[in-house]
């Protein structure tokens, strides 16, 4: 069951930090999912996979599971080769297989301990894909890609120390745990309930021999300085304002689009106070949809690329990328990876 406490203190945490109009219906409908489902198949099905469990086949591929059932019984009859090609454009092989070699072609040479990483089937995965006998989901290779990206630039290996507003069901922090030697790494996740109640979750199975901090936890403390931080710390929004100290990178995968820009504004606030060296950001170039009468899943004012680097003036965007290790929607919307540098 999900904790009615978490989510109600976020409500009342005042409009910076309550739920935005899109999360208003997320919060609602994961909420929903726990108390109906549980929280051990949360990647399987439910809302999880609508709101922060990306997946390269169904629901992320836009075909719905009548469109998925007629383009395969459109295949027949067709060759063993013929039938392999549809399935894998289907299930997202393709799709996962392209950004898989991505990866694998350019970690190598600036993150090669990213290649030790395997991901966790905590969860109860829809999808997971193996490479070369490891495993990952569109998840993980979002979160791998991007931290390669982040390589070009950046020493990840003098970066301790890590910040995510929104970070899923806490993907980073498995990658740091599965790559980093003990005691050389920190990872803090910042999320509205019951999102984070997720992390909590896939966390703990995840990474179960390295000391963490729970939202749950955390709630109980009204100052966290970041030296004194567990490993693996999980807290619930507001409690940003909580933070002291410094970090070396801030993360921002999607969420932000999700917000309206008084709650981004205010978050980014945080963030300078924290003083990151880098910032790594991926969203929607275009912001995402607004919402309406027929789909109150939007936003109310849609956040695109240059507004971060308005509210950033102590940063330098050092690059911006769609083609390669960003992507593009086959609509036309541009998934910008971001990288800004302190000056």
């Amino acid at each position: 069951m999900s904790n009615p406490d978490l989510l109600d203190r976020s409500r009342r945490s005042g409009p910076l930090y309550a739920p935005t109009p899109f999360w208003a219906e997320g919060t609602r409908r994961l909420a929903e999912d726990i108390d109906a489902n549980g929280i051990e198949n949360f990647r399987n099905k439910g809302a999880p996979l609508s709101f922060f469990v990306p997946t390269y086949g169904y629901p992320g591929n836009s075909l719905n599971d009548k469109q998925i059932a007629a383009l395969r019984a459109a295949a027949h009859p067709a060759t063993a080769k013929q039938l392999a090609i549809v399935d894998n454009w289907l299930t997202g092989h393709d799709q996962a297989r392209a950004d898989y070699r991505v990866f694998a072609a350019a970690a190598p040479q600036c993150a090669p301990h990213l290649m030790e990483f395997s991901e966790s089937a905590a969860g109860n995965p829809r999808e997971h894909f193996s490479f070369n006998g490891r495993q990952y989901s569109r998840s993980a290779l979002n979160y791998l890609i991007a931290l390669t990206f982040l390589a070009q630039f950046a020493d990840l290996e003098r970066c301790h120390t890590f910040l995510e507003i929104g970070g899923g069901f806490g993907t980073l922090g498995e990658i740091l745990t599965k790559t980093r030697e003990p005691g050389t790494y920190r990872f803090i996740d910042v999320d509205i309930p019951p999102t984070c109640e997720f992390a909590d979750y896939y966390l703990g199975e995840a990474c179960r021999a390295t000391e963490r901090m729970t939202s749950t936890e955390a709630s109980g403390t009204d100052h966290h300085p970041i030296g004194n931080l567990p490993p693996l710390t999980v807290l619930p929004n507001w409690q940003i304002e909580a933070l002291s100290g410094q970090i070396d990178v801030f993360v921002n995968f999607f969420s932000f689009q999700e917000m309206e820009p008084e709650v981004v504004a205010n978050y980014l606030g945080h963030v300078d106070r924290l003083e990151p060296k880098w910032i790594l950001l991926r969203n929607m170039r275009e912001g995402k949809q607004q919402r309406t009468d027929d789909n109150p899943v939007g936003v109310a004012t849609p956040i695109r690329g240059a507004f971060y680097a308005e509210q950033l003036p102590n940063y330098v965007l050092r690059a911006t990328d769609a083609d390669i290790f960003g992507s593009t929607t086959a609509d036309g919307f541009h998934s910008d990876l971001s990288v800004f540098e302190r000056v």
